[in-house]
């Protein structure tokens, strides 16, 4: 059996763990959180190197990507860096495939995306792959980034100006504190709700789930489509009980859980065979989704 883990810096509460098979190889499938502890996560991936298959890193990317560009996170770079015998991987390189190709499926059915919809993208650098797809499909646009990000109330409303702003801030921003960047630990389940007159403009709200579910409006929402992941069944209840219209996954679901990108990145990466040191390339995550017949999660919560 083989066996991949997600070390996350988030929550506990989201942890999970499955038993399932994929390509006829059977996976033992985990997430567990540290509660935003770096030091812990860094303890844990110590002990776990060499004993598993795969890792993920959770909670924490160790790419930013803006157009052809990478940027390193100093933090995540810090928390692979003690592993030396298992691959490593953060979700980025499924964040440029994957959720492209489930953005062009949604948007060829189109019922829940089409060049009709307003679409609310939310930490955009986080998803570039995502709100790249979005945009080329003629959607209107608001990006959060400036929102959520540094706190301060101006939408970016085109896709050049995200990518200039990108290109400029991701050199800063990925060499602070992570936490400056990103909710961490407990951090992830409190709800502050800001931002209403976005998330009433837009028929769709897409990026992050726990930026989106952070923020959101905590009353009854009819009618709005989520596409995101890493979402629990707790959180498809509550999206359910406040009325959203559906809930579009990009990550297949587990017994009721759909794991993050750095998960399902280091599941396919075990698959296609890589060793600690590989390079997972975008070619091959691509033929791999198509061999495996991916298709978006999709859940009529409401509708």
């Amino acid at each position: 059996m083989k066996h991949v883990v997600s070390v996350s810096i988030g929550s506990p509460s989201r942890d999970h763990s499955v038993t399932t098979t994929i390509m006829g190889e059977e996976f033992k499938i985990e997430r567990i959180g540290t509660n935003g502890g770096l030091n812990g996560a860094m303890e844990m991936l110590k002990d776990l190197d060499g004993k598993v298959d795969a890792i993920g890193l959770g909670g924490i990317d160790l790419y930013l990507v803006a157009g052809s560009k990478r940027y390193v996170i100093r933090d995540a770079a810090k928390m692979a860096s003690v592993v030396k015998k298992t691959p490593v991987f953060d979700g980025s390189g499924l964040k440029n495939t994957l959720e492209r190709e489930i953005i062009k499926f949604i948007a060829e059915d189109g019922k829940y995306l089409n060049k009709d919809s307003k679409v609310f993208i939310l930490n955009s650098v986080d998803r570039f792959g995502m709100a790249e797809a979005i945009w080329q499909q003629g959607c209107k646009i608001c990006f959060s980034d400036f929102m959520t990000g540094l706190g301060l109330p101006i939408p970016i409303r085109r896709m050049g100006t995200m990518r200039a702003l990108a290109a400029a801030l991701l050199p800063i921003f990925t060499k602070v504190p992570f936490e400056m960047l990103y909710p961490t630990g407990s951090k992830q389940n409190e709800r502050t709700p800001k931002f209403r007159a976005w998330f009433n403009w837009a028929d769709v709200w897409a990026g992050d789930f726990l930026v989106i579910n952070r923020y959101m409006p905590d009353d009854l929402l009819p009618g709005k489509v989520i596409i995101a992941n890493t979402v629990t069944k707790d959180n498809v209840e509550e999206l359910r009980r406040l009325g959203l219209r559906a809930l579009i996954t990009t990550t297949p679901e587990f017994e009721g859980r759909s794991f993050g990108t750095n998960v399902m990145e280091a599941v396919y990466a075990t698959l296609l065979g890589k060793k600690a040191g590989d390079r997972l390339l975008d070619s091959e995550l691509i033929d791999l989704i198509k061999k495996l017949g991916v298709k978006p999660r999709i859940v009529h919560l409401n509708d």
